[in-house]
């Protein structure tokens, strides 16, 4: 399963409860932050999820809301002489200013720690692990290098213990290999198939997490059936003409999105100041009722099939 914490979730400037965009996803021993809002640091603090195995940052995209704060992040890892090797992912013009920020800011000239390396993002895939990928997806935003990513896990047969305590297979690499889907031969010359221990196929659960975006025809493939969708709601109906100008979503918009790609829940943020957290929330669920308008430190945790389930 995969977990997601929310450590900001306000648009284009903080306000008293809500800081700016960046959020953690997390399955097993794996971390990836999206996204590093000013004053992100801080917010780690806050919700006690720590620094430790934080080495990836993906950005959606290169507007000063969603990458100042990874200059304060990389300074106090830096100044700790603790940082594990720190992978940051963008597009092109998100890449040049993160290294604007560190270069001329944080490194001021000094030779760049060979723990720090960068990757420009491309459509496609991203991560393939031994139980889930992710995938890179185009996203459209006032002609910002802008990417969607989708997190999935990989469709399994579990494994059934009692199955094999019945045919006697001792411990060891003959379970492993019968786990991986391997016919095994065992010492007493018995040929078991995995068939013989593994039970129905289980899919694996997908999030998909896209930043700003001011249209969502081209993500509808990336996103479609996905059990849960984190997407911006910057604005309201009323002030849809604003979402045109520039290029954001309303929460209605965001709703129907997720209803016609058939996710199982819906998770807005990037919340302007303007609206109260019940106008957005209102707006939403009256098209798509699955709907949860996430606060600074929500915690959610996804799962295939059910209801979505929370944790503020």
């Amino acid at each position: 399963m995969f977990e997601i914490l929310f450590l900001g979730t306000s648009a284009s400037a903080p306000s008293l409860k809500r800081s700016l965009p960046s959020l953690l996803v997390t399955h097993d021993e794996f971390r990836y932050m999206i996204d590093c809002g000013e004053g992100t640091q801080r917010q780690i603090l806050t919700s006690g999820c720590g620094f430790k195995r934080l080495n990836k940052i993906l950005f959606t995209h290169s507007h000063l809301d969603h990458i100042l704060g990874v200059a304060g992040l990389l300074s106090t890892l830096l100044r700790w002489e603790n940082m594990e090797e720190m992978d940051i992912y963008g597009g092109e013009d998100t890449l040049i200013r993160v290294k604007d920020l560190l270069f001329s800011v944080v490194l001021r000239g000094n030779q760049t720690p060979n723990l720090l390396k960068f990757h420009h993002l491309q459509e496609g895939l991203l991560f393939d692990e031994r139980d889930f990928t992710v995938k890179t997806f185009p996203v459209y935003h006032r002609g910002s290098d802008s990417f969607g990513f989708r997190f999935d896990r990989k469709s399994r047969r579990p494994f059934l213990p009692e199955k094999a305590e019945a045919l006697a297979i001792p411990p060891g690499p003959w379970r492993r290999s019968l786990v991986e889907g391997k016919a095994v031969t065992l010492p007493d010359g018995r040929t078991i198939q995995p068939d013989q221990v593994l039970d129905d196929l289980i899919e694996g659960e997908s999030l998909v997490v896209i930043g700003d975006t001011g249209e969502t025809d081209s993500l509808m493939p990336h996103v479609q059936g996905a059990d849960a969708l984190v997407i911006e709601a910057t604005y309201t109906e009323e002030e849809a003409d604003y979402a045109d100008k520039f290029s954001h979503m309303t929460a209605k918009r965001s709703a129907q999105f997720a209803k016609d790609a058939g996710v199982g829940a819906l998770y807005l943020t990037h919340i302007s100041r303007r609206y109260r957290e019940k106008q957005i929330l209102e707006e939403a669920q009256a098209i798509f009722p699955n709907t949860t308008v996430a606060r600074d430190f929500s915690h959610f945790v996804i799962r295939k099939n059910q209801e979505k389930t929370a944790e503020n």
